[in-house]
């Protein structure tokens, strides 16, 4: 079964003291103790997500790792990868993280990787690159639409109630047919995908939401229904 958990924000790295996405995540691994591999390219590797990674994960039942390729723990990356029951993807620039990638031939591993059941999650940049198109600040001045890997139809938008730029933004793009239609997520909420549908939208936060924004006689916003992950 091919899965992809993207979340809009949340996690470790933004509610360190609210396990329920990155929990729920775990519970989805057909495995006791399932092996998570967190990614943190898209943050240049940063040593300091690295340690919080591991400072959240080294507490729950699973066995933790990282993929730093600053400084790859094989050359073997088909086999190190394909072997975890889980892929995280960090947050930070999706523009960076893509092209890394691709240069190191991930873009195709990761997609086998999906395709024989690993499950892909990640936040914000980690989020977006799953989809065809999602909505970036990479490129240094405001929001512009990005392409990405395309293993999820649309587009994705994250952080959509965390920064107040992004509706906005997000709307204009869809408009003006810069980018095509997509769904958007608030912090704290989370999109679990079976094969390319979505299976359940579940929340960290009992306000946070996710969206489906479209074009229809002008910009239609409609609410999808999301399940708040009680304690």
């Amino acid at each position: 079964m091919k899965q992809i958990i993207a979340m809009g924000g949340g996690g470790f790295s933004m509610e360190p003291d609210n396990p329920l996405l990155d929990r729920y995540i775990l519970k989805q691994a057909d495995t006791a103790k399932p092996k998570i591999c967190f990614l943190p390219t898209a943050s240049g590797d940063s040593e300091q997500y690295i340690s919080r990674f591991y400072n959240f994960f080294n507490q729950q039942n699973c066995d933790p790792s990282h993929l730093s390729l600053f400084s790859p723990p094989t050359r073997d990356l088909e086999n190190f990868i394909l072997e975890k029951d889980i892929l995280y993807v960090g947050g930070g620039n999706t523009k960076n993280l893509l092209a890394v990638w691709k240069d190191w031939g991930l873009d195709i591993i990761f997609r086998k990787a999906w395709e024989e059941g690993v499950i892909l999650a990640g936040l914000s940049a980690g989020a977006i690159c799953w989809f065809e198109q999602g909505v970036t600040d990479s490129f240094g001045d405001g929001l512009e639409p990005i392409t990405c890997l395309g293993f999820l139809r649309g587009s994705n938008c994250p952080h959509y109630d965390g920064e107040t730029e992004r509706r906005p933004a997000y709307h204009k793009l869809i408009e003006s047919k810069k980018i095509q239609s997509g769904i958007a997520v608030d912090d704290g909420v989370a999109i679990h995908y079976k094969g390319h549908e979505i299976h359940k939208i579940v929340s960290s936060r009992p306000d946070a939401k996710a969206y489906s924004v479209f074009w229809e006689k002008g910009i239609s916003e409609r609410k999808l229904p999301t399940e708040y992950l009680e304690t």
